[in-house]
């Protein structure tokens, strides 16, 4: 069955039975046992390598990371007085496919220049088009389809070289940036998700055109650096209509491109706008678009404030998830993006900075790292550790990620260190 259905008809509701907070209860992290449902830890849940605060332990190796991480944890007593969750049997499942969502087709170095090519492609395609939309000019959107394929090809090829490319920032050319990189991570959520290739197409075509109403927004308010007042906040309420308008005269697009753009500021809550429709009116696609618009405009850098790290965006989403997010969805997308993502840089418990190469979810506190600042925040030779293996500081410390960091920092140039990389890779490759 496919994941996301074309029926308008409402979906059915899922019917939670609430958690009688009087049966949980504390146990020493050692009492635990395959089976229990943990309710509540004794740390933020983004410290220990589990995905929430919520889950039934499944294994003996996630038993070893409660005694390692935590001395007490909560527990449910039962599992039906755990909440647990009943659903129609006939509604699509949001998890993953069980197959591994990112294969490496192709080597990381091998692939980056190919992705910079083609995240330069859309780039340079959706500034064009959201400069004529603002000019009042014809807007085009039928070279939308083939850059959007182009991008799925790379994201097939491997994942972390476009998931590298989405932390490039340029705060003056936001909205294109935004647009692109949204589409990108709404193509890398749709393959985690394990939709069809047809589905995919439809899914970056409402991520990179989600925000197209912008451009008939004025750039003052746009680009102001302070707060908005109420009569620039209600034209700014505008841009989701102006956008399903400009996209609903373009009879090739499909329906949900349009939807996505109309509604990707509504909540399941009814408190979003502009229409204030609650969860069973918000389609699938829309669900996950307002996800990632959210997640990309955290961690990026604005005229009124700055970016924040991608683990304290995930945070966010996850406590908003419910009212606010698609619960479920949300949980995947923090599985796929994990708390280091590639490209996203930490500073270690030595002072050093690095950058995350790659991240298993087998070991998300623990991903492969590469040193750019020494301790001083000074440029240094770069040496590629892998924190799971616990290497050491020239004292004796073991290596361990003390902070994640935005992606903006004094002494490091994300793009610049990108650019590097994939000339060292296409002359390694020549």
């Amino acid at each position: 069955m496919p994941l996301f259905r074309k029926s308008k008809s409402k979906p059915e509701q899922k019917t939670i039975k609430r958690l009688d907070v009087n049966r949980d209860k504390d146990i020493l992290s050692f009492q635990a046992q395959v089976g229990m449902r943990v309710t509540a830890l004794d740390r933020p849940w983004n410290e220990v390598p589990v995905l929430f605060q919520s889950f039934v332990i499944e294994n003996e190796e996630q038993l070893a990371i409660l005694k390692r991480y935590c001395r007490t944890i909560t527990v449910a007593s039962s599992g039906e007085e755990a909440g647990q969750v009943e659903t129609d049997s006939s509604k699509p499942s949001v998890s993953p496919r069980s197959a591994p969502a990112f294969t490496e087709v192709r080597p990381l170095e091998i692939e980056l220049p190919n992705a910079i090519n083609q995240f330069g492609q859309a780039y340079n395609h959706v500034a064009g088009l959201l400069k004529n939309i603002a000019d009042r000019e014809v807007a085009n959107f039928s070279g939308m389809r083939n850059i959007v394929r182009s991008c799925i090809d790379s994201i097939s090829n491997n994942a972390n070289a476009m998931f590298w490319l989405t932390r490039v920032r340029d705060q003056d050319a936001y909205t294109a940036e935004h647009c692109v990189r949204v589409g990108i991570l709404a193509i890398a959520f749709g393959r985690y998700l394990g939709l069809a290739d047809e589905q995919l197409e439809t899914i970056g075509l409402c991520g990179m055109l989600h925000d197209v109403g912008k451009m008939r927004v004025s750039s003052a308010i746009l680009n102001k650096p302070g707060a908005l007042d109420d009569e620039e906040w209600r034209i700014m309420r505008q841009h989701p209509h102006l956008g399903f308008e400009l996209l609903d005269s373009e009879h090739q697009l499909e329906p949900e491109i349009g939807q996505a753009a109309l509604s990707h500021h509504e909540r399941l809550d009814g408190k979003g706008y502009p229409a204030g429709l609650k969860a069973d009116s918000i389609d699938h696609f829309t669900r996950i678009i307002s996800i990632i618009d959210a997640y990309d405009a955290m961690t990026s850098d604005r005229v009124y404030r700055k970016g924040m790290p991608a683990s304290n965006a995930l945070s966010v989403l996850y406590k908003n998830s419910g009212p606010q997010f698609d619960a479920e969805l949300v949980e995947v997308f923090i599985r796929m993006i994990g708390i280091y993502p590639p490209g996203s840089l930490v500073e270690l418990n030595s002072g050093e900075v690095a950058i995350v190469l790659a991240a298993s979810p087998e070991n998300r506190l623990t991903p492969v790292v590469e040193l750019v600042l020494d301790a001083n925040g000074h440029p240094c030779e770069a040496r590629v550790f892998n924190l799971n293996e616990q290497p050491c500081t020239l004292d004796g410390q073991v290596y361990r990620i003390a902070k994640a960091l935005p992606d903006a920092i004094e002494g490091f140039n994300l793009s610049e260190y990108i650019r590097n990389k994939a000339n060292l890779s296409s002359t390694a490759g020549s």
